[in-house]
C-alpha cells in the first residue's frame, strides 16, 4: 500500500499559473479548479494510488504570523485565485478525497502529521508527499516517506535529500534557518548560504550542536569566523526562524487510514458538474460511490 498525500495550495497556484482560464455558466473562474480535477483523476488512474488525501490553506494566515510579523501572507495573491480556494476544496471532496482545510496551521503542517501519524501502518510501502516545497523534507523517512515532485516526475528520499541540500532530513529546519526561505517570507542569516550551512549542519546536525570553536566547522577560518559571530550576534533570531521551518507533526486532522481509501467519486460532483458545466470532467471518472 502506498499513500499520496497532496499539497493542495501548490496544485492550486500551479494550475493557476499552468492551465487555461475557463468560467462557470454564470461567470467565475475555475481553471485552476478543473485543473486540479484533471491533474487527480489522471493521479487516480494508477493501480498504485488507493489511498490520498489533499490538505488547502483554507486561509494564508496560520499560527507563525503571530511569532513573526514577516511572515507570509495572502497579500498580492491574485483575487481570482484567492476566490478558487473553496472551490477547489469542494471539487477535491467532492471527487471523493479526504480534504484537509487548515486554518490555524498551513497545509504542509497537515501533510507532515499525516506523515508521521501514517507512516508505521500495517502493509505500508511507502508514503509520498506531492509538493516540491522544500519545508517537506524534513518529513522525508528512508525510502519510506519521500516527497514527489509531480510535475518533474522525481522523488526525494533520504539519500536524495542529503545530495540536493548537502545535510539530513531532520536538519533541513536548521538550514533553512540559516539560509532563510523567501517563500514564508523569513530571510535567514547574512552571510550564511547553502553551502556554508550543510558544511557546518552536515557535521553538527543541529543549532544547538554548533560548537562556538569556529575552528572545527571545518570552513576557512576567517570565514568562519564571520559567520560565527553573525550566528552568535542573531542566536534568538535564528531560533525563531528555525521554529518558523519547523512542521508541525499534531495537527488535530480528525482523519484514520480507512478514511484516505478511495472508493470513488462522490454524488455532489455530479452536482458540481450540473452547476459549473463539467460534463468533460465526468466522462473522465472511473468509479463512483
Amino acid at each position: 500500500m502506498k499513500i499520496h498525500l497532496l499539497d493542495g495550495t501548490y496544485e492550486l497556484f500551479r494550475h493557476y499559473f499552468g492551465a487555461p482560464s475557463r468560467t462557470t455558466p454564470d461567470g467565475q473562474e475555475i481553471g485552476a479548479v478543473v485543473g486540479i480535477l484533471r491533474s487527480l483523476l489522471a493521479l487516480l488512474a494508477g493501480a498504485e494510488v488507493t489511498h490520498l488525501a489533499c490538505a488547502f490553506d483554507t486561509v494564508i494566515e496560520s499560527f507563525r504570523n503571530e511569532l513573526y510579523e514577516g511572515y507570509k501572507t495572502g497579500e498580492g495573491i491574485d483575487p481570482d485565485l484567492l476566490a478558487q480556494f473553496p472551490l477547489a476544496e469542494r471539487a477535491v471532496e467532492a471527487l471523493g478525497i479526504t480534504v484537509w482545510r487548515m486554518v490555524e496551521f498551513e497545509a504542509d503542517d497537515a501533510l507532515a502529521t499525516a506523515a508521521a501519524d501514517f507512516r508505521g501502518a500495517l502493509g505500508l510501502e511507502q508514503i509520498l508527499i506531492a509538493s516540491p516545497d522544500k519545508d517537506l523534507a524534513q518529513c522525508v523517512d528512508g525510502n519510506r516517506v519521500v516527497t514527489w515532485d509531480r510535475r518533474r516526475d522525481t522523488l526525494l528520499d533520504a539519500a536524495g535529500v542529503r545530495a540536493k541540500f548537502g545535510v539530513d532530513p531532520a536538519s533541513i529546519p536548521d538550514w533553512l534557518a540559516l539560509v532563510g526561505d523567501s517563500a514564508d517570507g523569513f530571510p535567514g542569516i547574512p552571510g550564511w548560504g547553502a553551502k556554508s550551512a550543510a558544511a557546518v549542519l552536515s557535521r553538527f546536525g543541529h543549532l544547538e550542536a554548533i560548537p562556538s570553536a569556529t575552528d572545527l566547522w571545518g570552513l576557512p577560518s576567517g570565514r568562519a569566523a564571520r559567520l560565527g559571530e553573525e550566528l552568535r550576534q542573531r542566536w534568538d533570531e535564528v531560533l525563531l526562524y528555525r521554529t518558523l521551518a519547523t512542521l508541525r507533526t499534531d495537527v488535530p486532522l480528525g482523519s484514520s487510514l480507512s478514511d484516505l481509501e478511495w472508493h470513488g467519486a462522490a454524488r455532489s460532483l455530479k452536482d458540481l458538474s450540473l452547476e459549473w458545466d463539467l460534463a468533460d470532467i465526468l466522462a473522465r471518472v472511473p468509479r463512483w460511490r
